[in-house]
């Protein structure tokens, strides 16, 4: 990525005379870049190999996508993806975005606004209640979101799907992904038994996953130290 790039992506994806998915496929490429660069200081002296795009790209991306999302006339699937590529870098926009599209009734806008709520804060109610969806994609991008926030509410549900062979796969590798972030001790040991798995993929989520409980285990213990007078 860098700025002609991303000029490149944003004509695209306001191009009217471009197919819907182009459209939706050229917006959804500037996710990335956008959390990538969404914590800069670009203030600091920078170069190419901390961020790839200039400070004034970024802010261009942002709103151009805003713009774009707010249009009428854009079709729904673009307005979809623009919306999962901007909340990679949270707005004050994107919680009533999400909030749209979650209630809409559409079962496409509640997956996007479900795969948004990864990524804004505030919607921990909606995450548990789209964890009884009965829709997979929704219910894996509700199991996704509730490991990202570490959602302790969301525990037993996570767990349950992670110890359940029965689980559909897809799901499964979900959970195994955010077992580990909500309670990175207790989720060690269910781990562990799954790093031996026959399922190569299962074996090796479950490792990942492991390492991330143990890196988030140890940051948590640090923690307590700085809060403790001894």
């Amino acid at each position: 990525m860098d700025d002609l790039l991303a000029g490149d992506l944003l004509g695209i994806a306001g191009g009217a005379d471009e197919t819907e998915e182009l459209r939706a496929k050229a917006a959804i490429g500037l996710g990335a870049v956008l959390e990538e660069c969404d914590t800069t200081d670009f203030d600091e002296p920078l170069d190419f190999d901390d961020v790839p795009i200039a400070e004034l790209t970024f802010y261009r991306i942002r709103t151009t996508l805003q713009k774009l999302f707010e249009a009428p006339d854009v079709p729904k699937l673009v307005r979809r993806k623009i919306l999962e590529a901007a909340v990679r870098s949270p707005q004050d926009w994107h919680r009533d975005a999400i909030r749209a599209a979650y209630s809409s009734g559409d079962r496409d806008w509640v997956l996007t606004g479900v795969f948004a709520m990864r990524w804004v804060r505030g919607f921990d109610d909606q995450i548990m209640e789209a964890l009884g969806n009965p829709d997979l994609e929704i219910h894996a991008e509700a199991v996704m979101a509730a490991g990202n926030w570490s959602l302790d509410a969301a525990w037993h549900h996570v767990a349950t799907l992670v110890e359940n062979t029965k689980t559909p796969k897809s799901l499964r590798l979900a959970a195994i992904e955010a077992l580990g972030s909500i309670r990175p001790q207790e989720a060690a040991e269910v781990l562990i038994e799954l790093t031996d798995s026959s399922d190569e993929e299962i074996a090796d989520t479950a490792q990942e996953a492991l390492l991330m409980a143990e890196g988030a285990s140890f940051a948590g213990d640090d923690d307590e130290d700085e809060d403790s007078p001894f």
